[in-house]
């Protein structure tokens, strides 16, 4: 009877192009997992927030630190 390790070495052998396929794509599936989640920490913002000011005639509203376009700010006058 053969060694366990000869099996092993025997059945490697054999199946060593699908054994390289598929560490090839659990690396690739890995690597693209992880620079995902890299760019996703990136961009990962704060929430938005919105201060009001009384004013005589109305409110104005003001975006802290946001880069929000001038027609999307509501300026009660």
């Amino acid at each position: 009877m053969k060694s366990i390790l000869t099996k092993i070495k025997q059945w490697t052998i054999i199946h060593q192009s699908d054994i390289i396929l598929l560490i090839g794509v659990i690396l690739i599936s890995l690597l693209s997992f992880a620079m995902g989640y890299i760019v996703a920490k990136e961009k990962e913002k704060g929430p938005i927030k919105i201060e009001f000011k009384s004013h005589e005639l109305g409110c104005e509203f003001y975006a802290n630190d946001m880069r929000i376009p001038d027609s999307y700010i509501r300026k009660d006058s």
